[in-house]
């Protein structure tokens, strides 16, 4: 098959992009090289991924529309995976534009490039933070989402009603999925879990936000990306119910939403000790309250998940962060 990624260089499509090429599919990774956090760590994981067969590196930005629309259009993919945005909610307070334009506009060029090119499939990545402060958990893909807490979120939104429109105006199979906290070797630099571990190895203290009490539905790496290939061959059709009543498919176009994550959500304090025992080492804890756009749980239903593709992610924290912790010492020689 031949498949056209963004965000190839990040963490999520780094992970996809080597798994599909160890299958002997054809990946044109498209990546802007953003300086959001160390390009360093990009370049590395685009290295990994040009010694394999079958890839092909196209660098630019999704607000470069012609760029995009030529790349997509010299690959002429089966499928279209689209993983490259602006990432983070907190970032999304100091730096609101960086978010609009790659989440919204960018995402809205990718969607007329997907027009043109007439995938077989397009997959696009959101978020579980657009179920916002939703008190009811677990969060299921047919409860609302119109009351998001950060920019971040809103953009996602966006970009799910535009995907649907999209969808339904020119009858292209959609899946849009909602990432939770993922998690795993290769990560990004500004999420917990590579913070915890760089601080602590280098003997300083973590800030521990919502005094460790919030929760957060982990999902490893490996898992997502399994789910995520079998999403692409779950393709929606308009009025289908492949996944039973619980089925998110539109009833006018083929489109369909899906959470990715195990519905075992985790305390911060004990992914926390998860770090500090795969480390051998204690953590200096900072409590601190919430920060701004923050929400206390996150949980997924996982159940359309699992009766699209028979599959849910199961790596235990335990498992996971000890993975992660074998990278981090081995790509830092620690």
């Amino acid at each position: 098959m031949r498949y056209f990624i963004t965000g190839t260089a990040g963490f999520i499509g780094f992970h996809l992009a080597r798994r599909l090429l160890a299958e002997g599919h054809q990946v044109t990774g498209y990546d802007g090289f953003t300086d959001y956090y160390d390009v360093t760590l990009k370049r590395a994981r685009h290295a990994e991924l040009k010694q394999q067969q079958g890839f092909t590196e196209i660098i630019g930005r999704l607000e470069d529309m012609p760029a995009l629309i030529t790349a997509v259009q010299h690959c002429a993919p089966q499928v279209i995976v689209h993983l490259a945005a602006q990432a983070g909610v907190r970032y999304s307070i100091e730096n609101p534009r960086a978010y609009v334009e790659s989440n919204s506009v960018g995402s809205f060029n990718l969607l007329e490039a997907a027009r043109a090119a007439q995938p077989q499939h397009l997959l696009l990545a959101s978020t579980s933070s657009v179920y916002g402060a939703n008190p009811e958990t677990p969060f299921s893909e047919g409860q609302r989402v119109g009351c998001p807490v950060s920019l971040y979120a809103a953009t996602k939104i966006g970009m799910e009603a535009m995907a649907h429109a999209y969808a339904h105006l020119h009858a292209i199979p959609t899946t849009a999925f909602r990432f939770f906290t993922v998690y795993g070797p290769w990560g990004r630099p500004d999420m917990a879990l590579f913070k915890f571990v760089s601080a602590i190895l280098g003997g300083r203290p973590i800030d521990v936000y919502g005094n460790g009490r919030m929760r957060r539905d982990f999902t490893y790496i490996d898992d997502l990306v399994e789910a995520v290939i079998r999403l692409a061959d779950a393709v929606p059709q308009a009025g289908l119910h492949a996944g039973g009543p619980e089925d998110t498919i539109s009833p006018v176009a083929p489109y369909r939403v899906v959470n990715i994550a195990g519905g075992q959500p985790v305390e911060l304090l004990d992914f926390i000790s998860a770090v500090e025992h795969a480390l051998g080492r204690k953590a200096e804890r900072n409590l601190m309250p919430m920060q701004q756009g923050d929400v206390v749980e996150t949980h997924a239903d996982p159940g359309l998940l699992h009766a699209l593709t028979g599959y849910l992610p199961g790596t235990s924290i335990d498992e996971g962060v000890s993975a992660f912790v074998s990278w981090y010492r081995h790509y830092h020689s620690i």
